[in-house]
Order: C-alpha cells, then structure tokens, then sequence
C-alpha cells in the first residue's frame, strides 16, 4: 500500500516554485524566439553555406551566364527591327539569318544553363538541409534536462519540420527567383542605358518608389511571419501534447476542451496567414501601380520622339521589352520576399534554439575518477554545502551537507514536494547545484566529463521510458557492446527473464513505441535490468518500484539485495516496503533531511518515519 505520494517531477516543482520565491519577470522559455546573440541567423547561413563555397559561386556563375543569354533577346530584336529587316528589304539575308541564329542559340544557351543552375542549387540546397537538421538534433540533445522541462518537444520538432521546410523554400525556389530578378536589373539597366539614355533613365529612377515599397513590406512581413511561425508552432505543441497523452485525455473526457482549445491556436494561425496574404497582395498591388505608371510613360514619350525621328523604332521595342521583363518579375519578386520573411523568421528560432548553451556543461580539463577499490564496486558520495533553486525563482533545497557512504543503500523518503527528485536529479547531474557541488570519491561531478559521469551513476525512473526496438537492444543501451548472455544475465538477476522468454520472439521481440507491447511492471523491469548492465558505481532509483505489482515487486527487491550488494544506491522510495533493504533512510521536508538513520533505529524512534511505518503497517493488518 502507497503512503507517500510520488514526489514532483522537476518541472512540476519548477511550475509551483514561483509561489514560495517569486518568479522571475521575462523568461525567455515564455515565448517561443529564444534569445540569440546580434547576428546569428546570418552567422549560421554563413555557416550552413561554407562547405558549399565552390559551387555556391560555380552557381553564381552559371546564373550569370544564363541572365546575359536571357536578356540578349530584346536587343536581337533591336537590331532586326532597325537593321536586319531593312537589310532584307534590299535583299541582303545575311543580318536577319545572323539574328535568328544568335537568338535560338541565347534561347538553348538559357535553357541549358538553367537546368545546370538547378542541378547545383538543389545539391547545395539539399546539403545545407541535411547539415541543419543534423545540427538541431544533435544540439537538442545535448542540452540538459533543465531546457527539456522548460522548452516543449513540440516546439523542438517545429523547428526541425515547418522551419527547416520554410529554409527549404527559400534556397530551392526563392533563392533563383532573387538571382534572376537582381541581375536582370544589372543587365537591363545598362542595356537600356546603352540604347538610350532616356529610357534608362526612367527606368533607374522607377526604382526608388519600387525600392521603397519593398522596404516598407519587408518591415511590416517581418512580424506578421514571425507571429506565424509561432502560431504553428503552438499548433504542433498542442497537437503532440494532446497525442501523447491521449490516454488521460480520453480518460477525463477532454476531448471537447481540446478541440476548443485546438481550434483557437487554429484561429490564430488562420489570422497570422490572412495577415501575410494581405500584405502581400498590398505590395503587389502598389509595385504593379508603380510599373504600369512607367510603362504607359515610356510608350507614350517613346512614339512621341520616334514620330520626330529622335528615337528609333527597334530602340522603343526594346525598351518596352525590356521595362516588361523588368516589371513582370515583381510578382515573383514579392513571392520571394513571402518565402524571405517565412525564412527569416524560421532561421531566428532555429538560431536561437542553437545559441542554446547546456546548463550542465563538459568540464574544460575533465579529470578522472580514482581507481575502485577491490571489492567495493560503489563510490562515497557527498553533498557538501549544496544549494538548489530552479531558473524561474524558489529555493527547493535549502542549504546542506550530506555523505553517502561508498556501497551503501540509502533510501530517501517524505512527502510530494520535499525534494527528494531533486536530490536524486542533482546526483546525476541533470543540474548542477546553485550553490556547493556534489563529490563522487573526492571528484566535483562537473570536473567529470559526461561519458565518465554516466558510467558511475545511473539513474532508473518511474518513467522506465523504452525505445522502439527489441527487448535485448533496449537492456544493451546500458552497455551497447553486452553480449547476448550478458544481457540475459542482467534479465535473470532482475527478475526479467521468465516474462521475457514468454514474449512472441523472447529477446527478440520489438517492444514499439515507448515500450506500448508490454506492460509498466514489465517496462520497469527491463529498465532495471538496463542499469543493472551499466554496472555503475553509484545506482539511483526514483520510485522506481511504483509500478509493480506486489509480486513483481517482492521479485525486484530480492534481485536487489543480491545486486546492490556493496554499490553505492539511492532509493527514492515510494512504497515503504521498498526501505526494508536499505542501509539507512533518509526523511526529507522542505527539502531538509529532518531524520538520518537506520530503518530499525526510526521505526522504533517517535518521529515521522515511525508514523508513516505505523501506518503502513496498520493498513496491511
């Protein structure tokens, strides 16, 4: 029978925290941009991209040429319109053959070489794609438990799919669109400034307003863009959550709050596009006003001196040709500053996420622990003048001194709330102390590099989170190079065979999704069998046992005597029945140790421990 309730998980303490300590005001997990330092959206681009270098400017070259052969057609035409057909008029073939030909080759030459330009973009566009996703993984990884707690994995796999999909936009189809239209401008610009400098003219000054408006959108997209991602973002937050808990959803008939709920964060997505789309169609609007205006001007002025001989006629045609293929881009131009600003805001996050550092850093100089001593497999451990208050404000241990004796089992008992998850989170070094430190046989734990860290201490919880694949790979994360008899060793020593050997395909069965094939006892019992391989120096179980049955639990408890024999263990005990192998309890409240001793010594003793025993006792009679 329980008669302790499971003590808070850290991310629930961190959540009550503020009401003993005052939360702290600007939180930056409250919102979901994470703070970056100046420059890192650019900084990571510029990264992203520097593997590429070479082909980033083989491209750049590719697309050079390719405009120039896009661009000769109009003036081909000048020159047939002014020079070849009045030259064929006189019988003389031989200019109006040379245009032709000149154009069909610039029209394959464009062609061929848009397709090389292709080729190359989509390779190095895959490449950045490939290297980012990899980078936000791995990163995600290597943050500590303090940032998982605060920062959703619904948020984490937003920057990973809909941002790294938005980045995809941009390199495969916006990127080109924005080569195009920057060197057709170059390229039109001093062509039509080369046939007359009037139509040229024209044409540079229309920039100015063209220019403004596209500054004016840029600032205005910027936030609308960023306000979308967020919204998607919340919209997969709520989406995961409500799947991964589908059980109590399901169980507590939430079904019609989340849909509610659901269907707000889907407003607000819906508004966030509306926003985009309007601005927009806002920019395309005004820019086609700008172009059509000096459109209309330069045919009219045009015929005008064309009809008073001051201009040719192959000259206007050009010009207008050109001005058009200037103009007509703008819609592209504006869908590529839609994917630009859809880009931008994802790259922020995404920089952000990776500006993240670990709160439980790799020492600068690690250094490495003492050798065991023959027969003693454990380590002494001892907390020495440690403190503990989580980011958001609370102190949750107060503070004090403590040593764990090396191959001792201690058990750690008290009420929700009392700190004893964060005791056992502090001796993994989820998080370091805020205060003090932790010594493992004399060493800091964060003088340990990480790999060292979790070979000494292994820590089981009342998660017992499985992993998708068999049973015999799932007990080998403890010691990926186990052999098969070892891994069935440390089944048998737990009590985890017999259940195992029973399974369709034994050792080989796949457990699938979090372990969904078999059930919580079991689950916890292939977790302990896990820790067991590691063979650590130090084993913490956070109430572990919780979800057993009594026969499962009565099997775990003989299989611990034997194997937690002369191992430093520290036993975060949920049932009382659990510290009747300890060597000594520890009770905590308010995050103090108010009783130390041996679980003889504060049974027969008037304090809480005796309580709770009584008590225990009383129900099983």
């Amino acid at each position: 029978m329980t008669t302790t309730a499971p003590d808070r998980t850290s991310a629930e303490e961190e959540r009550t925290a503020p009401a003993a300590g005052g939360a702290k005001d600007g939180d930056p997990f409250d919102e979901d941009v994470l703070p970056a330092p100046k420059g890192a959206s650019r900084a990571l681009l510029r990264s992203l991209l520097a593997p590429a270098r070479g082909r980033v400017r083989l491209a750049a070259l590719v697309m050079l040429l390719q405009q120039a052969a896009v661009q000769a057609g109009p003036l081909l035409v000048a020159f047939a319109i002014d020079r070849a057909v009045p030259a064929a008029r006189r019988d003389d073939y031989g200019p109006l053959i040379a245009v032709g030909t000149a154009y069909l080759v610039s029209a394959l030459a464009a062609g061929l070489l848009q397709y090389a330009f292709v080729r190359l973009s989509a390779r190095i566009g895959q490449n950045v794609l490939l290297d980012l996703r990899g980078r936000i993984f791995r990163h995600a990884q290597s943050l500590s438990v303090d940032f998982h707690e605060r920062y959703t994995s619904g948020r984490l796999i937003s920057r990973a799919t809909t941002d790294v999909e938005s980045i995809r936009e941009l390199i495969n189809d916006g990127l080109q669109e924005l080569i195009g239209v920057c060197l057709a401008v170059v390229y039109i610009s001093a062509t039509l400034l080369y046939l007359d400098w009037g139509i040229g003219a024209v044409a540079v000054l229309s920039f100015v307003p063209l220019q403004l408006l596209m500054r004016s959108y840029r600032r205005r997209a910027h936030e609308v863009y960023r306000e979308r991602s967020t919204a998607i973002a919340s919209v997969i937050v709520k989406f995961t959550e409500t799947m991964n808990g589908i059980r109590p959803v399901q169980a507590f008939r939430r079904e019609r709050a989340n849909e509610a709920h659901f269907s707000e964060l889907n407003d607000r997505h819906r508004h966030a596009n509306t926003r985009a789309l309007l601005e927009m169609a806002r920019y395309v609007f005004l820019s086609r006003l700008v172009a059509n205006v000096v459109l209309a001007a330069v045919v009219l002025w045009g015929a005008y001196r064309v009809a008073g001989d001051g201009l040719e006629l192959g000259v206007l045609a050009a010009g207008v040709l050109y001005l058009r293929r200037l103009y007509d881009p703008l819609d592209q131009l504006a869908m590529f500053l839609n994917s630009y600003q859809s880009a931008a805001a994802s790259l922020e996050k995404i920089a952000g996420l990776l500006a993240q550092r670990p709160g439980v850093p790799e020492p600068a100089e690690p250094r490495a622990l003492p050798e065991r001593r023959a027969g003693l497999p454990g380590r002494e451990v001892v907390f020495e003048g440690v403190r503990f208050a989580y980011r958001t404000g609370g102190e949750v241990l107060p503070r004090f001194d403590l040593t764990l004796g090396a191959g001792q089992t201690v058990a750690v008992v008290g009420s929700t709330g009392a700190g004893k998850s964060t005791l056992a989170k502090l001796l993994a070094r989820f998080y370091d102390p805020t205060e003090g430190r932790v010594l493992l046989d004399g060493v800091p734990l964060d003088a340990l590099a990480v790999p060292e860290l979790r070979r000494g201490v292994v820590m089981v919880t009342q998660e017992a989170f499985l992993f998708s694949g068999t049973v015999a790979e799932n007990i080998a994360i403890g010691r990926p190079g186990a052999t098969r008899e070892e891994i069935e060793q440390a089944a048998k020593a737990i009590g985890a065979h017999d259940f195992i050997t029973a399974l369709p395909d034994g050792y080989d069965t796949d457990v699938r999704k979090r372990g969904g094939r078999i059930s919580a006892g079991q689950r916890q019992l292939v977790a302990f069998a896990r820790a067991l391989l590691a063979d650590p120096a130090v084993l913490i179980l956070d109430e572990a046992t919780s979800s057993l049955d009594i026969p499962g639990e009565q099997a775990v408890q003989r299989a611990m005597a034997t194997v937690l024999h002369g191992r430093t263990a520290v036993v975060i005990a949920h049932r009382l029945s659990t510290v009747e192998i300890a060597d000594r309890v520890l009770v905590m409240a308010d995050g103090r140790v108010v009783e130390d001793g041996s679980p003889a010594e504060l049974t027969g003793g008037t304090g809480r421990f005796a309580d709770l025993h009584r008590a225990w006792r009383d129900s099983l009679a």
